[in-house]
C-alpha cells in the first residue's frame, strides 16, 4: 500500500512540474501604438496609458501593416523610440 502511494505522489508531482515548465515558458508579443513590437516571456500589468497591444507568440502582423521589432530585455515599454523601464 505505501509503494502504491508513493508511486501515485511521484505521478502527480512529475504532472505538476510538467505544467508549471510549460506555462512558463509560453511568450508573447507586445506591440505599441507606434508599430514597435517585443517579446516578453513574463507576463507584466503596464500601466493603462500606455496603451499596448498583447498577441501570443505565434502572432503575426498582416500583409500592409507596419511594425517592425525592437526587442529589449528587462521589465518596460517602447515609447517614442525609447525603452522606458518600470
Amino acid at each position: 500500500m505505501k509503494l502504491l502511494n508513493a508511486m501515485a505522489l511521484a505521478g502527480i508531482i512529475g504532472a505538476g512540474l510538467t505544467l508549471t515548465a510549460a506555462t512558463s515558458a509560453s511568450a508573447r508579443i507586445i506591440c505599441n501604438e507606434e508599430g514597435d513590437c517585443w517579446h516578453s516571456k513574463t507576463e507584466y500589468v503596464y500601466p493603462p496609458s500606455v496603451r499596448l497591444m498583447v498577441h501570443p507568440d505565434d502572432w503575426k502582423w498582416k500583409e500592409g501593416e507596419r511594425f517592425s521589432w525592437r526587442e529589449h530585455e528587462g521589465r518596460g515599454f517602447w515609447r517614442g523610440g525609447r525603452w522606458e523601464g518600470f
